[in-house]
């Protein structure tokens, strides 16, 4: 169906106002996942006052009423946050319906959302319950279409009749979207519904109630119907994936949504299983209660985007390929992504970790869960890193084959790829080993992309080292994988690894100091000369033996890694040594090859020591 031509201004929407927007809709989610824990866990009783849940104002130091209260809080907060936001929409963007109008029925939703909650204090009748649950989605979503809409215009529709704003024409991978959209939200709401009334004991076993016994009352049977809308999301999200990678692989926007939709999705029915395992722990109730809330959104923000058209051709489904493409070589170039070697090494210091966290070798399921969750959290933080880079890696010669700037790859593919890794890697670390270490794991691939990548490759000559925080994360990640949780000696090696990094890569800098020049990454070598760089290696590797020859005093190894960390911080000495006093880069380059080295064998001794 044709649709009226929309006419864009250069009028752009405040950086002030789409902050609003962000956080307006933070608040939101936050909002629905604490009111989903507060529901599902009975707490929401324990708060029957405003504010501070009792009628004196005092501050509880109980667990479940500051939950309670930091509910009434956020509601307070987020619906703040809609009535500043509908007001400054009808006061500065009055001609724009498509951003108005959405809030104004969101600040009516969340009214009538916060007015039923209040009535709802103390019951546990799940109908009133399903029906605020659905109020909060649906407040949250007209919430999220004009933040979705104004983010990905670079302007405005000045067009006062234009609303919604919608494609010339419509594809079947929006129709598709759509129902998937309309599955997931009945999906979340009997989910919501089973966990209120209970219904999860009325049907255990799997697929039927003890196996093959349909339900023989109402509350199973809401359960079965809850498995089986799951079951029809599941199928119809796996066909909006494989679409979305067959027609859409040159857009970023509905590639990344779709696939991280698709991932999370998967993460919730994961997390229902080991839910089940832990006896439905709080934590674990809360991240799936948070992984369904994200499911959602993300479904939102990839409806709008096909809505409006934006970051979309005009050929909403593009099966244009430049050439055909191999299994194979697919494959290849998605593990060079991933950054084999770097990553090969990081796990290295993973299972380091493991194995001096806990003295002893780890069960063989353990350490396997650890390296591959690793490895996936390492791996999709460096496929981020390259498509971050893919301008930069065109004029690196040391970059420039990689897939993305070689073209085997599009960008599209590699953010994707690299958010979907990221992704899995958490809740399989979660799933399989423990909580820490994949909240670690995640940390570590954040620090990467966001205060390295982003933030601190291009702006400062002490890039690499602040953000050789983000390589010094995996041994953490390991000793919290084998035991559960951290302690002064384990911070030693995250150290060890920090104060590593400057002069392994350093080193590498010299040797490719013309390519960081040409891409105009501020290396050491590139902002002060080779000169001071040379000394500075040499400086940091004095300070790195010196470190690793005090560990046996905080009880990190003992005679064996004495000796060991004493030969190989020698050899290390002697090579940055070298470097100083030498020229021309193929001592640079024996360095950098060296310190790889270094830290496998100085962590392995490490770990012999622990052993014996």
């Amino acid at each position: 169906m044709k649709m009226r031509r929309i006419n864009f201004s250069v009028v752009p929407v405040g950086a002030a106002y789409l902050c609003l927007l962000y956080a307006t809709a933070s608040l939101e989610f936050f909002l629905i996942l604490i009111g989903i824990i507060l529901r599902v866990s009975g707490a929401g009783s324990s708060c029957p006052g405003w504010l501070v849940c009792t009628s004196t104002w005092s501050i509880s130091s109980d667990r479940q009423v500051l939950l309670a209260s930091a509910h009434q809080i956020l509601a307070g907060l987020a619906g703040l946050g809609i009535a500043s936001a509908t007001f400054i929409a009808w006061i500065r963007y009055r001609a724009f319906r498509w951003l108005k109008f959405p809030l104004t029925l969101s600040l009516i939703t969340a009214a009538i959302q916060i007015a039923l909650g209040s009535l709802m204090v103390g019951s546990a009748d799940a109908v009133p319950a399903a029906v605020q649950f659905c109020l909060a989605l649906v407040s949250l979503a007209l919430v999220l279409i004009p933040l979705v809409i104004a983010q990905s215009m670079p302007s405005m529709p000045s067009e006062a009749t234009s609303y919604f704003l919608r494609f010339s024409r419509r594809s079947s991978f929006t129709t598709l979207s759509v129902w998937t959209m309309a599955v997931i939200l009945a999906m979340l709401i009997l989910g919501i519904s089973v966990s209120a009334t209970g219904a999860r004991a009325a049907c255990g076993g799997w697929p039927l109630c003890d196996g093959f016994r349909f339900p023989t009352d109402p509350l199973g049977w809401l359960n079965l119907i809850h498995r089986g809308m799951s079951l029809i999301g599941g199928i119809l999200m796996f066909l909006l994936l494989a679409r979305a990678w067959r027609t859409h692989r040159h857009h970023p926007a509905v590639l990344v949504t779709t696939t991280t939709a698709a991932v999370l999705l998967a993460a919730q029915a994961l997390m229902g299983i080991v839910e089940a395992r832990e006896q439905y722990s709080n934590t674990l109730l809360g991240l799936h209660s948070a992984t369904a809330m994200a499911v959602w959104s993300a479904m939102i923000v990839l409806v709008t985007l096909l809505s409006s058209g934006n970051g979309i051709s005009s050929v909403s489904e593009d099966t244009r390929f430049e050439r055909p493409r191999r299994i194979g070589g697919m494959l290849r170039d998605y593990l060079m992504l991933t950054k084999p070697v770097v990553v090969a090494l990081l796990l290295v210091t993973t299972f380091a970790g493991m194995v001096v966290g806990a003295q002893s070798w780890p069960s063989f399921s353990r350490a396997f869960w650890t390296l591959l969750a690793g490895f996936l959290a390492a791996g999709g933080s460096g496929a981020i890193n390259q498509y971050i880079d893919r301008y930069d890696d065109i004029k690196m010669q040391r970059t420039e084959k990689r897939p993305i700037p070689s073209g085997r790859l599009t960008p599209a593919e590699g953010l994707a790829f690299g958010v979907a890794t990221t992704i899995a890697a958490f809740y399989l670390m979660v799933a399989m080993v423990n909580f820490l270490a994949g909240v670690l794991a995640l940390a570590g691939a954040i620090y990467y992309v966001l205060i390295y990548s982003i933030l601190l490759k291009k702006t400062t000559v002490q890039n690499i080292v602040i953000g050789g925080g983000a390589g010094a994360i995996p041994p953490l990640v390991g000793w919290a994988a084998a035991t559960g949780s951290l302690n002064i000696p384990s911070l030693f090696l995250f150290a060890v690894v920090f104060m590593w990094t400057p002069p392994h890569f350093w080193a590498l800098a010299l040797v490719r100091r013309v390519d960081y020049a040409r891409a105009g990454v501020p290396m050491l070598p590139v902002v002060r000369g080779e000169k001071e760089t040379r000394w500075q290696i040499f400086l940091y590797s004095l300070e790195l033996v010196a470190l690793t020859l005090v560990l046996p005093v905080f009880g990190l190894g003992g005679g064996i890694y004495l000796v060991s960390a004493a030969f190989l911080g020698a050899l290390l000495i002697l090579a940055a040594w070298r470097v100083w006093r030498g020229t021309g880069n193929k001592v640079a380059w024996r360095m950098y090859r060296h310190s790889s080295m270094y830290l496998a064998f100085l962590f392995l001794a490490l770990m012999v020591d622990a052993l014996i």
